[in-house]
């Protein structure tokens, strides 16, 4: 359902022909890379979080992890993820699926500026 979704989204914009589908699975970043052969900072990895009780998706570069102290400036809150067994109900993608597309009306996407050192990412 969520590949659906996410090309869904994306014919709104006429870019579903940009979709890439791979036989192995691309499930974690390493995957991902390996299957695209990029870096694995050219993966946009989406990670999901709860500010209060609003899920959000910080998209980052693959080698990247999110910076607590920047985190909880930008957010006035402590980094909390949402436990895998729930990132399917609130965002709209299962966990190891997620991508910034498709997801639920009430989730907000932020893009984090590790992303700007790439000509392209893959989500």
């Amino acid at each position: 359902m969520s590949y659906i979704k996410a090309k869904q989204h994306l014919e709104k914009y006429n870019l579903e022909s940009r979709i890439i589908e791979f036989n192995e699975s691309t499930a974690t970043v390493a995957l991902a890379a390996a299957a695209l052969r990029v870096t694995e900072g050219e993966i946009a990895k989406s990670l999901s979080f709860l500010v209060d009780t609003n899920p959000i998706l910080v998209i980052v570069a693959g080698d990247k992890k999110i910076d607590n102290h920047k985190y909880k400036e930008e957010f006035k809150v402590k980094a909390k993820m949402i436990s895998f067994d729930d990132v399917e109900v609130l965002i709209g993608h299962k966990a190891g699926g997620v991508c910034p597309f498709g997801v639920s009306d009430n989730v907000k996407v932020y893009l984090d500026i590790s992303l700007k050192q790439y000509e392209y990412v893959y989500p």
